[in-house]
């Protein structure tokens, strides 16, 4: 089974929530506590071994700060 690892770029993130709305297994939420420099807290990932490597987050972020890895 292959392992997905997803990367947040906490800086370029502004919070705008799409990767949330596409996510098929809903592990995604805002961070309840970090705020990036721009003021905005940041998209981040709740359980990594519940991803399935789908990558829809990072295809629906329109500021390319996700990124998804697949491992053997």
């Amino acid at each position: 089974m292959k392992k997905s690892l997803v990367k947040f770029d906490d800086e370029r993130c502004k919070g705008c929530e799409l990767c949330i709305s596409v996510c098929p297994v809903k592990i995604l939420k805002l961070h309840e506590t970090r705020i990036n420099l721009k003021g905005y807290r940041p998209a981040c990932i709740t359980d990594e071994s519940k991803c399935t490597g789908c990558a829809s987050c990072a295809v629906m972020c329109p500021d390319g700060a996700i990124s998804v890895y697949r491992e053997d």
